[in-house]
């Protein structure tokens, strides 16, 4: 008989959100609760024989009991071996909740370095590996040598090297491997964690972050059902569980003569949507439009949360014009005009017209 595992990682429960207002942020944190409610109900309707989690389930520095609470009564409630393993962010520690709070008996904390054993069923046996520290710089993945002829799988918290950089930039590297090592210790899938955009290759899965994190994040992310078929193949298939909903959106206010016209640009493109929305301002305003962020950021009342900020913005001042004027402004435009990097010149002209005009809105994409 077929065994089947919904996977996911790096849920970051209590996570700040700090760049929201307290009321946004305590929606987004209960939030990512549902989300492993959704996980959860997912595992029962797929008839799952476990629920496996790759690390960073919550912030180690910020998790609430409230919180830990929660985890003992939905993970006590799935009706299935529940299995973790801790990662940099929830790392093993004596005084982690992983090793002070009373967890169900049908929850399974992998706790060293080296790797454990589980046997899910006869023939599928699985890997879990534990950060025990906030940095992990050692492979840990290497030193697995399992033996026998089950299907072997790995859960852990790890870096594949060469995709580091795709991830994007400020994202470290914790228990780094190759998926050669993979191939080498005989382990037929690794259910990953620490990489928050999804990725899949022959031996390893990232499901991503099952709730959106940050703003612009890409890729079909979500929980990863994994079915090992009686002839040891596997199929993998992923399965949206997210509760928020976050949108980047570019607006262009190019040739608004006011800021209630940058306004009204901003509303329309709002309009649509729900959730948390990030929305960057481009385009070529009149020398006159004075743009109140703070009004703009208060724009979307029916969303959960808005950012407004500035993209490559700029003014539709007439140099000519006001390079011959006989004034201040004129003389300095005709100075700037020695500049030779031209980006360099166009930066210092438009700030420095503003700066004359009396603005305080200077900065200049």
């Amino acid at each position: 008989m077929a065994v089947r595992i919904v996977h996911f990682a790096d849920l970051h429960l209590d996570a700040p959100f700090a760049w929201a207002e307290s009321r946004v942020s305590a929606l987004r944190r209960a939030n990512r609760r549902r989300t492993l409610e959704r996980i959860v109900s997912l595992a029962a309707d797929e008839h799952a024989d476990a629920i496996t989690c790759a690390g960073d389930l919550f912030e180690h520095d910020l998790v609430t009991p409230d919180t830990i609470e929660f985890l003992r009564r939905t993970f006590g409630d799935a009706g299935r071996p529940v299995l973790l393993a801790p990662g940099n962010h929830d790392w093993f520690g004596p005084e982690s909740p992983y090793a002070r709070a009373r967890w169900p008996s049908n929850v399974h904390v992998f706790t060293e370095e080296t790797g454990a054993p589980v046997d899910l069923r006869p023939g599928v046996r699985i890997w879990g590996l534990a950060h025990r520290a906030p940095a992990t710089p050692r492979n840990l993945l290497a030193a697995l040598r399992p033996e026998g002829t089950a299907v072997h799988l790995a859960l852990a918290h790890a870096s594949e090297s060469r995709i580091l950089a795709w991830q994007g930039e400020g994202k470290q590297a914790h228990a780094p491997f190759v998926a050669e090592d993979l191939e080498r210790a005989g382990i037929a899938l690794a259910l990953l964690g620490h990489y928050h955009a999804p990725r899949d290759a022959e031996r390893y899965s990232y499901p991503g972050n099952p709730d959106p994190l940050e703003f612009g994040e890409e890729g079909e992310r979500g929980a990863l059902l994994v079915t090992i078929r009686d002839d040891g193949t596997i199929r993998r298939e992923r399965h949206r569980v997210a509760v928020s909903e976050v949108h980047d959106i570019a607006v262009d206010v190019g040739g608004a003569r006011d800021r209630d016209e940058v306004s009204e640009r901003l509303h329309a493109g709002l309009a649509d949507l729900r959730g948390s929305v990030r929305a960057t301002l481009h385009g070529e305003l009149a020398p006159d439009v004075q743009l109140d962020w703070r009004e703009l950021g208060a724009s979307g009342g029916h969303l959960d949360g808005l950012v407004v900020r500035q993209g490559r913005l700029t003014w539709a001042y007439d140099l000519e014009a006001i390079g011959a004027e006989p004034t201040v402004r004129g003389e300095f435009v005709r100075e700037a005009a020695s500049i030779e990097d031209p980006e360099l010149r166009r930066r210092v002209v438009l700030t420095g017209l503003r700066a004359l005009a009396g603005r305080d809105d200077l900065d200049v994409a």
